[in-house]
């Protein structure tokens, strides 16, 4: 095995961050008309569909919140808001899908792996509430890219000056391991904001293994084309995606050209591979802040914010 796969490996096994659930039954015997509103209402918002129709990242983020399409999760994370970690039992929890955190209009994306079940799960906002955030949002203060160090829940302040974060599965996963059809289950969610990011997104950075594979597949569901052999994972990795041509078909008989599409992304985008922010990773130094802070400024510079 190569050191790079080795490293991988790693990844996979120690960064994930955040994990699934089991959904319990409906109850059928009373509240029905209730229930069939809920099922109508998962019908609805099925990823691959609720996504699909979402016009701007304020409607997707609003959408993404409704999602109940994996069971296992959607029991984790009510079960964990229902139980509470009894450093926070005064909290009301959060408990369903968190949403992106940024401006609309961001040209740097990071993404990790999912909410923590103590920290997103129970703020309701991506990395804020645990240790993981604080190391990033204070890297990004130290850079300009926020309005300050320290992150405890909506409202408190926070700011992203560029940079918007967000996760390639937005449940909290038991045992920080989301399974591979969670994962490609939510990805409808994480291709739809890459493409309402297109026209300001330059860079992205994904914050270990997982978030690395998952990124690559969503980058290629919104039309950037991924080089072949795919990309391996690795700290301070880097490899730039052309966007894919936009297929035109071909007119009719005395018909005007098709106009370009409105879908495909219009810019090249810059990946950059980053070990989690996982204590695990900061407590056995596999991650500094020093490494952390190195990859976030070179992605930021590439993507022409000024750190």
């Amino acid at each position: 095995m190569s050191s790079a796969e080795h490293h991988q490996e790693q990844e996979q096994e120690q960064e994930q961050e955040h994990g699934q659930g089991q959904e319990q039954d409906q109850n059928h015997d009373q509240g029905q008309d209730h229930d069939e509103g809920r099922d109508q209402d998962h019908d609805d918002e099925r990823p691959e569909r609720a996504a699909a129709e979402a016009g701007t990242l304020d409607d997707l983020d609003a959408r993404v919140t409704r999602c109940r399409a994996c069971p296992r999760l959607v029991a984790w994370r009510e079960e964990t808001a229902r139980v509470k970690r009894p450093a926070f039992r005064d909290w009301e929890y959060w408990g369903r899908p968190v949403p992106g955190f940024g401006p609309a209009h961001a040209a740097l994306l990071v993404t990790g792996l999912a909410p923590a079940a103590h920290g997103g799960n129970r703020t309701g906002r991506m990395f804020t509430g645990d240790r993981a955030g604080d190391l990033l949002y204070a890297t990004l203060y130290e850079l300009g890219l926020a309005s300050q160090t320290t992150a405890v829940r909506p409202g408190d302040g926070l700011e992203l000056y560029g940079v918007r974060v967000t996760a390639p599965v937005h449940c909290a996963p038991p045992d920080n391991r989301p399974t591979p059809a969670e994962r490609d289950t939510c990805r409808p969610w994480l291709s739809r904001e890459l493409r309402l990011l297109r026209p300001s997104m330059r860079a992205v950075v994904a914050l270990g293994a997982f978030g690395w594979q998952a990124t690559l597949a969503a980058l290629t569901e919104a039309g950037w084309e991924v080089p072949r052999p795919r990309p391996a994972f690795g700290h301070g990795a880097r490899t730039t995606l052309a966007p894919a041509p936009a297929p035109v078909p071909a007119p009719g008989p005395g018909a005007a050209p098709a106009p370009a599409s409105e879908e495909g992304p219009g810019s090249a985008v810059t990946l950059f591979g980053c070990y989690h922010v996982s204590q695990r990773n900061v407590f056995t130094g596999r991650l500094t802040p020093a490494m952390l802070r190195e990859v976030l400024a070179e992605a930021a510079r590439t993507a022409g914010l000024p750190v």
